[in-house]
């Protein structure tokens, strides 16, 4: 981590990504830029529990210093939510600095008009700078993925706006469930009707039912646990299939149940470990161990991968972190080695292929031998499976691992342990 930091700070200094490859980088969320910093934000919660303070430091100090949301661009809602706003937060939490509360409520503010709609669902895209709105046909990943860092920011700031936008728009989503209780991949957010028919616990949908129990463990809001489990139950009841290779959630129509295709995406790789902090460990660690074993074939994870055939539908890889998120929340539960195991195989095959002159990059062919290198390094890879990595592993003294709660984008949002002095006893205490 410290060592694809320095390549970033180098030759990438604010950016939002580099290219590990040629040693250049890209923008994201705002397409054609400008830059938001994204990758070192997104880093920062990382580094500060692996103890790496003076890079920390420096990161916080570029936001202080760079980092301005006045800009006339276009981002989308749910990226920027769980990105910058959640880095942001969670970066304030482990060291306390008002800059960067004051910095995600600044994002947060310029995001709200995306919510001003009939259904209380938020249009996509945004203007930072005017509030314009695009993109009506949104999905329910990117509609009820916003709670746990908007929630986080009213808890903070003391003001209700934020988490009373985001929780409306859950709970309005989960009455849209079909006959079956299933939920599709696209709705109109004008005027609250399904455009497709599929539902999946992959792309489009995945985080979504992870906010609900994580509003759970955050909040302790009762209303999005039983939304979670009624979800959960008919996902089970109608998604669930057993192969001779494993378990899988496959897609099917959300109105009649019948399986449209059996190709997951890695996405859906997490899925595991949501079902068993949820409650069903055994299913969720059968889910675990087929993904485990589609790793053990190809080495690294194809973005798309069929059951039925066990042939890789999409041979990239994005430098995902599902399965090792999915290992890391079984290991919280049950410390069994085996999950280790898992992470361990994960890292070692990034170390093994994706590590490149600059950092890490993404994959465009896990089936060629050798497996074939992009020249991309998402944001993400800084704030999940190098956490996931270090904490299943570390240790980590600065983790409460009996208490926490990670977002989707691996921010932790509840969990840092800041060690303090207090001047009256002259003691060391401790603040989660």
């Amino acid at each position: 981590m410290a060592w694809a930091w320095d390549q970033y700070r180098e030759r990438a200094w604010g950016k939002d990504e580099i290219k590990p490859v040629s040693g250049g980088h890209s923008s994201f969320p705002i397409k054609a830029g400008p830059h938001l910093g994204l990758s070192l934000v997104e880093a920062l919660d990382t580094l500060w529990l692996m103890g790496l303070d003076s890079r920390f430091q420096a990161g916080v100090d570029w936001i202080g210093a760079e980092l301005d949301f006045d800009v006339d661009g276009e981002v989308s809602v749910f990226e920027t939510t769980i990105r910058l706003l959640g880095g942001l937060l969670s970066a304030h939490l482990c060291c306390g600095d008002a800059v960067l509360l004051a910095k995600a409520r600044d994002l947060a503010n310029r995001l709200m008009p995306a919510f001003d709609t009939l259904t209380g669902f938020p249009y996509r895209f945004v203007n930072l700078r005017t509030g314009a709105v695009r993109d009506a046909h949104s999905n329910p990943a990117e509609i009820g993925t916003l709670m746990s860092e908007w929630g986080t920011l009213s808890r903070l700031t003391g003001d209700p706006r934020y988490l009373d936008v985001t929780r409306r728009a859950m709970a309005a989503l989960f009455e849209k469930r079909s006959k079956l209780g299933l939920l599709a991949v696209q709705i109109d957010v004008e005027t609250g009707e399904w455009r497709k028919r599929r539902a999946t616990v992959g792309s489009y949908a995945d985080s979504y039912y992870e906010t609900l129990w994580d509003a759970w463990t955050l909040f302790g809001d009762a209303e999005c646990k039983r939304m979670y489990h009624e979800l959960t139950a008919a996902i089970l009841r109608h998604q669930l299939v057993w192969t001779a290779d494993g378990a899988w959630i496959a897609d099917v129509d959300f109105e009649t149940g019948v399986i449209v295709n059996a190709e997951q995406d890695e996405l859906s790789a997490f899925y595991g470990g949501l079902l068993a902090q949820g409650g069903a460990p055994a299913t969720g660690a059968a889910l675990v161990r087929s993904w485990a074993a589609v790793q053990d074939r190809f080495g690294v994870l194809p973005e798309a991968y069929d059951f039925r055939t066990g042939k890789a539908v999409e041979v990239s890889n994005a430098l995902r972190p599902e399965l090792a998120d999915a290992a890391f929340n079984l290991w919280l539960i049950d410390r069994d080695e085996r999950w280790r195991e898992i992470c361990r195989t994960h890292f070692l095959a990034m170390k093994r292929w994706n590590k490149a002159k600059y950092g890490y990059t993404d994959l465009a062919d896990v089936t060629a031998d050798p497996k074939r290198q992009a020249d991309h390094c998402p944001g993400y890879w800084w704030s999940e499976q190098m956490k996931y990595y270090y904490l299943i592993f570390a240790d980590c003294p600065r983790f409460d691992y009996a208490d926490n709660m990670l977002t989707t984008e691996g921010n932790v949002l509840k969990g840092q342990v800041r060690l303090g002095f207090d001047r009256i006893s002259g003691r060391r205490v401790i603040r989660r």
